[in-house]
């Protein structure tokens, strides 16, 4: 089954990938210049016959949102025959239909199974009629220094590779709202790529592309991959249909200032509508007829009685509770200290924030 009314608002519309940006905090969701890819007669033979053998297990994965008027484009793999793609959350997020495309020139609409926002994780399982090629996943560690193998869909390509070397593993995202502990390497990943699968020597999948790292040109400097390995506790409660969501309060932080005010705080540029935040009354930046800052919004100091001195240690202490759970949150409003209880929820219940 097709869905071609969806492609040319794809490829308007499409931002498949994380990128942090060397430097500045703040994500950027404009694609930048198309990398420079390996084509296929460039690889090395070994590497070549691996992306022959697992390009027809790799898939685009294109997801819309008719009542936000977006959608996203990424990458994802078969993990089964019987038509589970596994891909990166923040492609999906947002998504209300999926559609999965694969190397033989077939479409298929999916469904989101299951996922871990905080890992940034997804499982999708196809409407259609298997048997369908699919990837082994890793069952050693994953080596520094290991040539990888990606396949991905950046820069207007379809199923192409993108070879590198794993520089780290545990790598620290450098920001509490991208998953930790993640693999880092050379490939010069782009928007698009997201979701899709590092690859081994041996063939077997061991991450799933997640964000890259940009200079301020926009060029890739590094990419990383959350890991994956059969069994491990991720991908089993994965196939079980747990839905991990992340919990929040509902703000928006100015990352511009953040950590600057007196004292150093996070500093809320927006509070979501409907949110726990806008119940209890938070309130963000004012602006001029002009639309140009005029005043800043609450400067939150504390959580559950935890110092927090800008945004990233404010989503830390947040992200240590539960959906449900209530929280203390310690802000200055002015001259005034005030303090705010807030019953934390499930950040896809908050759909302002994503606006």
């Amino acid at each position: 089954m097709r869905f071609s009314p969806w492609l040319p608002v794809l490829l308007i519309l499409a931002l498949g990938a994380y990128l942090l940006p060397e430097q500045t905090s703040a994500p950027v969701l404009s694609v930048p210049p198309a990398q420079t890819s390996a084509l296929p007669n460039q690889l090395p033979e070994t590497t070549r016959a691996l992306f022959e053998k697992l390009r027809p297990a790799t898939v685009r994965v294109e997801s819309v949102n008719s009542a936000r008027n977006t959608a996203g484009l990424g990458t994802g793999f078969f993990i089964s025959d019987t038509g589970q793609v596994l891909t990166a959350y923040h492609v999906v997020a947002e998504g209300q239909l999926f559609q999965i495309s694969t190397l033989s020139g077939r479409s298929y609409p999916a469904r989101v199974t299951a996922f871990d926002a905080d890992a940034d994780v997804a499982l999708l399982q196809v409407q259609g009629r298997g048997p369908f090629p699919a990837y082994n996943l890793a069952t050693r560690p994953p080596r520094v220094g290991e040539t990888v193998l990606a396949i991905g869909n950046s820069g207007g390509d379809f199923l192409q590779p993108r070879r590198g070397r794993l520089l780290r593993l545990n790598a620290d995202a450098g920001r509490a709202d991208f998953p930790q502990g993640t693999l880092e390497m050379t490939a010069p990943l782009a928007p698009g790529d997201s979701g899709g699968p590092i690859i081994d020597g041996n063939g077997q999948a061991i991450g799933v592309i997640s964000y890259i790292r940009v200079d301020t040109s926009g060029q890739t400097r590094t990419s990383y991959a959350v890991p994956v390995t059969e069994g491990n506790d991720l991908i089993t409660a994965l196939r079980t249909g747990v839905k991990r969501d992340t919990p929040v309060v509902g703000l928006v932080f100015d990352d511009r200032h953040s950590g600057l005010t007196n004292p150093p705080g996070a500093v809320v540029a927006r509070v979501a509508k409907g949110s726990p935040a806008a119940r209890a009354g938070l309130q963000g930046a004012t602006l001029d007829e002009n639309n140009n800052l005029a005043g800043l919004g609450d400067v939150i100091l504390t959580v559950n009685g935890v110092r927090t001195r800008d945004a990233g240690e404010v989503i830390n202490q947040i992200r240590r509770a539960e959906i449900g759970d209530t929280i203390t949150l310690g802000y200055q409003r002015g001259e005034q200290r005030r303090e705010a209880q807030i019953k934390l929820a499930a950040r896809r219940s908050v759909p302002d924030l994503d606006q």
